[in-house]
């Protein structure tokens, strides 16, 4: 997986360690590492009196100039830190609303091969929730999750469904997985009919995943009454999976898209490595 244009979302407070490591990472893989800097915009505070009089705050002005001067020194030193990694790269930064980061980090994303979320971000649940939104569900990579870049994948559980989510997913991890030791393609409660998952779930994935050169088998799984996500962070770990792939789902509420629940579990759970894809 050379020469892949790498987004990093993180945040003023993601520590150096973390993106030193990450544009290691990258340097090794001759990657192009994209930090993004997320920071939430200073709240406005807008006071109304008895007489229905609206005020904002004197010093107002150079609350949003000191957020935007903190904003800016962090990207200074980020930018230092890739230097020092010797590796291709570049620093962005967007401070806005929460429920507008999902667009910032769709941006940057449109013009990337993979996403990666700082594990800081879990500190701040509303902007993780609206980062993964804005690059699952409005750019057309794949998003990384618990982990780090630098961590070797040789054994891939693939959550198979036969959806175009779970396609999209399988296509955009396929650099993982035709460098995977094994992978196994694994199916939750089939339907094996023509019109749902077919006569043999997963067989036609396993065929063009060999003729990629993959180590691949296929296995059909029941859930037991278990809820999905719990059903396949269990299944992968008894395989030893170093990454579940799976597509990634949501629900329209009107022009947007809010992650579905299975979606949301494997997201907020930090004990597997996952990556998504709609």
């Amino acid at each position: 997986m050379k020469r892949r244009s790498i987004l990093y979302v993180m945040t003023i407070d993601t520590p150096d360690t973390l993106i030193s490591e990450a544009a290691e990472a990258a340097a090794v893989k001759d990657s192009r590492l994209i930090c993004l800097i997320l920071g939430a915009s200073p709240f406005f505070p807008v006071y109304v009196s008895p007489y229905g009089a609206g005020t904002v705050p004197d010093n107002w002005t150079e609350l949003v100039a000191e957020a935007q001067q903190t904003q800016q020194d962090r990207v200074q030193e980020v930018e230092a830190l890739l230097a020092r990694s010797n590796v291709s790269g570049d620093v962005q930064s967007a401070m806005c609303a929460t429920t507008d980061a999902k667009h910032a980090v769709a941006r940057v994303a449109r013009v990337c091969d993979e996403a990666y979320l700082a594990a800081n971000l879990r500190d701040n649940p509303d902007f993780l929730r609206e980062a993964a939104s804005g690059i699952l569900f409005h750019s057309p990579i794949g998003l990384r999750i618990n982990g780090s870049i630098a961590d070797k994948v040789d054994r891939v559980f693939v959550a198979w469904d036969d959806s175009e989510a779970a396609a999209s997913a399988l296509h955009a991890a396929l650099p993982y997985l035709t460098e995977a030791k094994e992978v196994v393609i694994a199916s939750i409660d089939p339907l094996m009919t023509e019109q749902a998952d077919g006569q043999d779930p997963g067989a036609d994935v396993a065929a063009w995943l060999s003729h990629h050169g993959c180590n691949v088998t296929v296995s059909q799984y029941p859930s037991g009454k278990l809820a999905i996500e719990k059903c396949i962070q269990d299944r992968a770990q008894e395989f030893g999976a170093d990454l579940v792939v799976m597509g990634a789902y949501g629900h329209a509420r009107m022009v947007q898209a809010v992650l579905g629940g299975t979606t949301r579990s494997m997201i907020e759970q930090t004990e597997m490595p996952v990556f998504l894809a709609h």
